[in-house]
């Protein structure tokens, strides 16, 4: 398939949002996949209720869509933050849905701490995977999963990336994955994301 071709076709990006869910986990990957264009890449939030939901910070943000009536996810996109390592690794409902979703989903991909999400259901038995560098003792001490200090890591219809920020960088790898580089070229050049930081000191 050529660049031209896969330009063509529509992928639907499904992000899940819960209580003390980290802002730029998925604020971030919202804003790359957007940037593709509503007819090639159609972009939603989906919550367990209809609900306001406050995120870390105390941004409060109401969902597209609830874990009833989502519709077909291609991408599915498991955010961190506080919330998926505390609550949401016993909530039934959210594992419940990530089960399933995990499943039809073409790609699951994890930002931060959203990895341990997926090692709670057994995504990432006998996986690769990577997350925020504060936890990545964590995850590495849990069985079955091989955890890697990077940005971002690919492990066929599982990516994981590493704290907040990340989730922008494997977006814009996963653009270019699923359509084609320079697109996500120019989206990286659009949004102006060239991290210089003032002092490394």
């Amino acid at each position: 398939m050529t660049p031209a071709q896969s330009l063509t076709m529509s992928k639907t990006i499904g992000i899940i949002i819960f209580p003390d869910v980290e802002e730029l986990d998925f604020v971030g990957p919202w804003e790359v996949f957007t940037r593709v264009g509503p007819t090639e890449c159609a972009v939603f939030t989906v919550a367990q209720t209809t609900g306001p939901i406050r995120c870390s910070k105390g941004l409060r943000v109401l969902p597209d869509n609830t874990f009833d009536n989502a519709p077909k996810i291609d991408v599915l996109i498991v955010p961190g933050g506080v919330g998926a390592r505390t609550t949401q690794l016993e909530n039934p409902a959210m594992l419940d849905f990530l089960r399933l979703r995990c499943a039809s989903a073409s790609i699951t991909m994890s930002v931060c701490t959203g990895a341990f999400l997926l090692e709670k259901i057994g995504l990432l038995h006998g996986r690769r995977a990577t997350t925020h560098w504060w936890r990545i003792d964590a995850l590495r001490s849990l069985p079955g999963v091989t955890v890697e200090n990077e940005r971002w890591v690919d492990d066929g219809n599982i990516v994981t990336a590493a704290g907040v920020s990340a989730g922008i960088d494997a977006s814009l790898y996963l653009i270019g994955r699923l359509w084609d580089k320079p697109l996500a070229a120019r989206i990286q050049k659009d949004m102006e994301y060239f991290p210089e930081p003032p002092s490394s000191s």
